[in-house]
């Protein structure tokens, strides 16, 4: 069970416990004014029959032991009562905790897109520069390979791997590339991409 469910739940319990000690509180108010209003009567000698008298001073007694089993039920609700708020402040203080925490998380997440897209703006303008210096037969080729091949037309040849398709590349054509000049387009016999020659070729 989540936090936030747990907290919907021990609300409830809170609420219909304190609910139940208002009912508590009211039983109890109610015999204790039945009781006065037979202390009155009987202290205005309002009650003038024995046997009326007698009646109420037994109602009295019973009004008493009900009156002492209404405020034990009512306490026993008060201890739960203050056991259910306590929990619910325990769990309201955990979602308080868990809500600050998402905040930073979404902050950081926020934060961390506006520089990837700020990162992007920037490699974007950079690679506009770039192509406007690549010559207009090359670019073309380059994009060519790049709808067909999953959006790379390029990979770097290192070790003697193509870096687009992972792929070793043969020893009669590595020797070939290394002897060829340094600005002749090279390509990959198995994948068709251009390759970049590096320091770490083996060319």
């Amino acid at each position: 069970m989540d936090v936030g469910t747990e907290h919907g739940r021990a609300q409830t319990e809170v609420d219909d416990l304190a609910r139940e000690q208002r009912k508590a509180d009211a039983d109890v108010e109610q015999v204790r004014s039945r009781k006065e209003r037979n202390r009155q009567r009987i202290d205005a000698g309002q009650i003038s029959d024995p046997k009326q008298l007698q009646a109420i001073q037994h109602e009295t007694q019973s009004l008493d032991r009900r009156i002492s089993d209404l405020e034990d039920a009512e306490l026993e609700v008060m201890e739960r009562l203050e056991q259910a708020q306590a929990h619910l402040a325990r769990l309201t203080a955990e979602l308080e905790r868990l809500d600050a925490q998402q905040g930073e998380q979404t902050g950081a997440r926020d934060r961390a897109t506006a520089e990837a897209a700020e990162q992007l703006a920037d490699s974007s303008a950079e690679r506009r520069m770039l192509a406007d210096q690549v010559p207009t037969d090359l670019r073309a080729l380059y994009d060519k390979l790049r709808a067909h091949l999953g959006g790379v037309g390029v990979g770097a040849l290192q070790h003697g791997r193509c870096g687009g398709c992972q792929l070793d590349v043969g020893a009669a054509e590595l020797a070939r590339m290394a002897h060829s000049p340094s600005d002749e387009v090279i390509r990959c016999e198995e994948c068709s991409r251009i390759l970049v020659r590096t320091a770490e070729s083996g060319v």
